[in-house]
């Protein structure tokens, strides 16, 4: 029987990384993920026939009731909750790999590699579970989405990594008060994931998110090597191998979401920017030219166009607005127009949130063009239709040293012969300041809800 474990365990490995491979593409990514469950499936049954003295009813029990609120979540949550949802698996993960470091603790776990696996587990899978509760405290809106920093923060940080480990070490030692001592790591390790996640701003979030992510499968790693320590290396070996896999797809894609807005990891964790987009206009202050327009008027103006590029932003996704530019795209393209869709690696709340967003209205994906692809675009553009898009658009990036996101890639946009954008009202965007782009003398502003906006231009542009 252990073979058959073993080789089931071998398909289970090979169909996470095959299923990662996969991911790497839209036009594959959902026969990947349906792969790479596949493979879990695999892994969670030979783990039932592994185990011994194991309550099956209890077992079958909880993956029922974990499918039927994982499948009601898949169905009922908007695409626009979509990060917030995947903020909270995060922390799940994180919460069971913990989990399970604690209950082989709790079996009389005293090797010193046994210990420093638990402790590692319990630290990264506990500050995972309450980090990224506070991420999804901070996108939901219960959490302010600016920065919570006070002095010696960090400090602060580094002497609870410090305290936690050292009551490890005094574990090792046979201490008599090994549980009190465990409990210690396990609240520091709660309270230095809240530590870690409130001074980072609401701009910072999809960062946050796959930095979380990454957070979880270094922990169910952490966790396999729990396993391997207590003799049962099957079971382990597979975490470890899942683990690991979470964990360097999620701190590659961390690296790209840096990359993709300039900035080190460091200055991510550390630098404290972005703030609350409800009300502040932010910025300098200054007194902008705007030119409003009606859905008549923009309809003469992409008449007349023969290249245009869509930019979709969160606001597009708010307004749940896919299918409506799906359907003008294509009444455009019917005219014999050209029109494609700037893609920012940071647009909206986490990471691929447009391609997703754009996917589920069945736009091609030889339509969707990422930032260093688009950005030669705009030169011969006639029109740039921006909808909800802010921070990734704003010029400001490129000149004002002093603003949180200079040096960010943006979308050149402003490139366009004339550049048409969406918004509900002049809110700042995620970071807090002011798009100076909204007030350049080829842009014109065409305020309403992101769905509304577009049925009513698809309507003008019939009449024509």
């Amino acid at each position: 029987m252990e073979k058959f474990v073993d080789i089931a365990y071998l398909i289970a490995a090979v169909s996470f990384i095959y299923g990662l491979k996969m991911l790497s593409h839209p036009k594959t990514a959902r026969n990947g993920n349906m792969i790479a469950s596949l493979g879990m499936l695999i892994a969670i049954v030979a783990t039932v026939f592994l185990g011994t003295n194991l309550d099956l009813t209890m077992i079958v029990s909880a993956m029922v009731i974990g499918s039927i609120i994982g499948a009601f979540f898949a169905v009922r949550v908007e695409m626009t909750q979509m990060p917030q949802l995947v903020a909270i698996f995060n922390g799940f993960g994180g919460g069971a790999s913990a989990l399970v470091a604690s209950a082989e603790f709790l079996q009389g776990a005293d090797t010193v590699f046994a210990i420093t696996a638990i402790t590692l587990s319990v630290l990264i899978g506990t500050l995972t579970f309450t980090g990224s509760f506070i991420a999804f405290g901070k996108l939901q809106g219960i959490v302010t989405t600016k920065p919570v920093t006070f002095p010696g923060q960090q400090l602060l940080n580094a002497l609870l990594a410090i305290i936690m480990f050292a009551c490890a070490y005094m574990i090792l030692q046979n201490s008599a008060d090994g549980m009190i001592l465990f409990y210690i790591i396990l609240g520091l390790s709660a309270l230095l994931g809240i530590l870690l996640v409130i001074p980072i701003g609401g701009a910072d979030m999809p960062v946050v998110i796959s930095l979380l992510n990454s957070y979880s499968g270094i922990a169910a790693a952490m966790t396999g090597f729990v396993l391997v320590s207590t003799g049962e290396n099957s079971a382990g070996n597979a975490l470890i191998i899942c683990g690991s896999l979470v964990g360097a797809s999620g701190m590659i894609l961390t690296q790209i979401m840096c990359k993709g807005m300039n900035r080190s990891l460091a200055n991510v964790i550390f630098g404290a920017v972005g703030g609350d987009d409800s009300g502040s206009t932010g910025g300098e202050g200054q007194q902008l030219n705007i030119k409003s327009y009606s859905t008549e008027e923009a309809a003469m103006i992409f008449d007349a166009a023969e290249k245009i590029i869509v930019v979709p932003g969160y606001g597009l996704a708010v307004a749940q607005a896919q299918h409506a530019v799906r359907e003008v795209a294509e009444f455009l393209e019917g005219k014999g127009k050209n029109v494609l869709y700037a893609i920012h690696p940071v647009a909206g709340r986490m990471p691929g949130h447009m391609n997703v967003l754009l996917a589920e209205a069945n736009i091609s994906y030889d339509q969707l063009k990422d930032l260093d692809e688009i950005n030669p675009e705009f030169e011969d553009c006639d029109v740039a239709l921006v909808l909800g898009a802010n921070d990734v658009v704003n010029p400001a990036a490129r000149t004002e040293t002093g603003s949180p996101i200079y040096g960010m890639p943006i979308l050149n946009v402003d490139k366009a012969r004339t550049v048409m954008v969406n918004k509900r009202s002049m809110n700042a965007g995620f970071a807090g300041i002011q798009n100076e782009l909204f007030g350049y003398d080829n842009t014109i502003m065409i305020f309403g809800d992101a769905k509304d906006m577009l049925t009513q231009l698809l309507s003008d542009l019939k009449e024509l």
